[in-house]
């Protein structure tokens, strides 16, 4: 078992290798057909993916953690900043477990709690992918000058939410579950290799997207058992 676990890493590590020269010659034919042009449009998804991020957090977590949980959105962002920052330079939610967990702890979160709800976030509760996996489909269809109907489009959300349930917690899942979403209204696939070339960064911010709402999903459930310690003293706290 060893010995396959160990062989299977050594493959893994020389596919990583090699990516990026794939990468790049997927996008070559998609630049010789559309132009170089083509590329310049790929600082906008970068920016409305990470704007998305950004509102998602802001807005649906801090709503839900002060109507739920009577929590303060100002501490609970402060608290998960650590596990945030590691799961934005890391892109995998698996890595980032055990600082999540720590997190939420930290928020007064009972362990129990927290040892069941964050590994089960962290397989199902993607709402950073789901985010990016429509954004980026209709990225595709825009630069294919494909029109998406009022029904493809809410086949594009109700694909990609199911698409991100399903991504393994690892840095580049979320591209492949893509596939998914744009055969599911028959855009070409063709265009992942755009997406390809940026995705590390798309990876990065929806990764921190992700653990952020796996912390508030441990918190909401904590309170709404009656379990949360509101007052929980903060490690810096019982250092200082």
């Amino acid at each position: 078992f060893e010995a396959l676990a160990e062989a299977m890493y050594k493959m893994t590590s020389a596919i990583m290798k090699f990516a990026p020269y794939g990468v790049f010659a997927l996008i070559i034919p998609v630049v010789a057909v559309n132009g170089p042009k083509v590329l310049l449009p790929l600082l906008k998804v970068i920016v409305v993916v990470y704007l998305g991020c950004i509102l998602h957090a802001a807005l649906i977590y801090s709503g839900t953690l002060k109507i739920f949980a009577n929590y303060s959105p100002i501490k609970f962002f402060k608290t998960v900043a650590p596990a945030s920052i590691f799961a934005f330079t890391t892109a995998s939610s698996s890595s980032t477990l055990p600082l999540t967990m720590k997190s939420a702890e930290d928020m007064g979160v009972p362990k129990s709690i927290a040892s069941f709800v964050i590994p089960l976030g962290a397989t199902i509760n993607m709402d950073g992918t789901a985010l990016y996996q429509g954004v980026c489909a209709f990225f595709i269809a825009q630069v294919y000058g494909l029109d998406l109907t009022i029904g493809q489009q809410l086949t594009v959300i109700l694909t990609a939410t199911l698409a991100s349930i399903g991504t393994a917690g690892v840095p580049g899942a979320g591209l492949v579950m893509l596939t998914m979403v744009l055969q599911s209204v028959g855009l070409p696939l063709e265009g992942l290799a755009l997406i390809a070339g940026i995705d590390r960064v798309l990876d990065m911010a929806r990764t921190s997207l992700n653990i952020t709402g796996d912390a508030a999903c441990a918190v909401i459930v904590a309170a709404t058992e009656k379990e949360l310690i509101v007052d929980a003293p903060n490690e810096k706290e019982i250092t200082a």
